[in-house]
């Protein structure tokens, strides 16, 4: 419903800002390090929102970037996992750093997060995998670039694999790493430019 809200930052509190748009305030959910990121009270703010409706509730859910968001809708997507452990989970680890372990199976990483155990690590990872898993293998078949990529390094392949867990097509993750000089990167650091691309793109 909402893409995103663009207005004055009135109220900052633990786990919600309230922004000011057109003379509406709108309470936004946020996690805790979104919300020190977001800017000083009175500046005029841009959130990226989730519309969150359930039977006996509808929130907003807020986002300082698009990747944030992507990984806030893979989280919930999961079964098991709500809106609001969604939130605490981001504001204990990176897009990238959640993607990196979920492409490689790091079950201790995952379950250092708030109210993921081993059982819950291993749905995310199962899950998510299972998504990427499809588009990938479809992408391969016929996308001779795609090919060429996932043939070539390593790195490039998971970085690549992490990107999908996120949210984006294999073809535009193909496209963003081919664009990067990857020598000597590690999987994360060609994320972190990846992503970086993705939002001047």
């Amino acid at each position: 419903m909402y893409a995103y809200i663009k207005g004055s930052l009135e109220i900052k509190a633990n786990d919600h800002v309230i922004v000011e748009a057109n003379g509406i305030g709108y309470r936004i959910f946020m996690s805790s390090s979104a919300i020190q990121r977001l800017g000083e009270l009175n500046s005029v703010v841009k959130v990226y929102t989730h519309y969150h409706v359930r039977e006996d509730n509808i929130s907003l859910y807020g986002f300082c970037n698009l990747e944030e968001l992507r990984m806030f809708e893979l989280l919930i997507s999961v079964s098991g996992v709500g809106a609001k452990s969604a939130i605490a989970i981001l504001s204990n680890i990176t897009p990238s750093k959640f993607a990196l372990a979920v492409i490689s199976n790091d079950i201790k990483e995952l379950t250092k997060l708030p109210g993921i155990g081993a059982k819950s690590a291993q749905r995310i990872i199962l899950e998510l995998k299972d998504k990427l898993k499809t588009e990938e293998s479809i992408a391969a078949e016929s996308d001779f670039e795609v090919q060429s990529v996932l043939a070539k390094d390593d790195n490039m392949h998971e970085a690549i694999s992490a990107l999908q867990v996120l949210g984006y097509p294999v073809k535009d993750a193909t496209k963003a790493i081919s664009s990067i000089d990857c020598t000597g990167l590690s999987v994360e650091d060609i994320i972190k430019k990846a992503l970086i691309y993705f939002t001047k793109n």
